[in-house]
């Protein structure tokens, strides 16, 4: 039986690269938030943030989280603020498995340094806003996460064994992927 997984964590931890790569290994779709949100403004979610609002973003959000949860198999990249609003944390966890790629703010900062397409990282000291984001968010990652994986070093393919290592652990015994 195959099912839901949902990637959690900060903006850049690697949850679209990740999670392609581990629903390619898990024969199910891949979808990610920010790419349908996309699709369904016609354009970038910058643009969006910059002339709507973080608040319009948020609820398209949440109701782009809420179709795609009701789906079958597959796994979901979310955007790095999915988690703010309880109902997403609640849609995710109730409905699929959630896998937090945890890394450190300062592994962030130099990843995303040269990153223009994060509204919320286009300020003059991003580490400073990466370490605020951390602080307010880990604690709803690790609350809406069943697992939490360290998503620095390894390459992509280690990460991807140690999700799938956590995801056989945690089946029913007999239970198949």
């Amino acid at each position: 039986m195959s099912a839901h997984y949902a990637l959690v964590g900060m903006p850049g931890c690697g949850k679209s690269t990740v999670g392609r790569q581990l629903a390619k290994r898990l024969g199910v779709p891949f979808f990610d938030t920010d790419s349908v949100i996309e699709e369904r403004v016609g354009g970038s979610i910058r643009d969006f943030f910059e002339t709507q609002g973080e608040a319009a973003f948020r609820d398209l959000e949440e109701q782009t989280i809420d179709d795609l949860t009701q789906r079958g198999a597959m796994v979901l990249a979310t955007g790095g603020g999915a988690v703010l609003r309880q109902s997403n944390r609640e849609h995710l966890k109730s409905r699929g498995t959630v896998i937090y790629l945890r890394t450190s703010p300062e592994q962030l900062a130099r990843r995303l340094r040269n990153d223009t397409k994060r509204p919320l990282l286009q300020v003059a000291d991003p580490l400073k806003r990466l370490q605020a984001l951390y602080a307010e968010r880990d604690p709803l990652y690790r609350k809406a996460a069943h697992f939490v994986v360290e998503a620095r070093g390894p390459s992509v393919t280690m990460l991807i064994n140690r999700i799938i290592m956590q995801i056989e652990m945690a089946a029913p015994s007999g239970e198949s992927r």
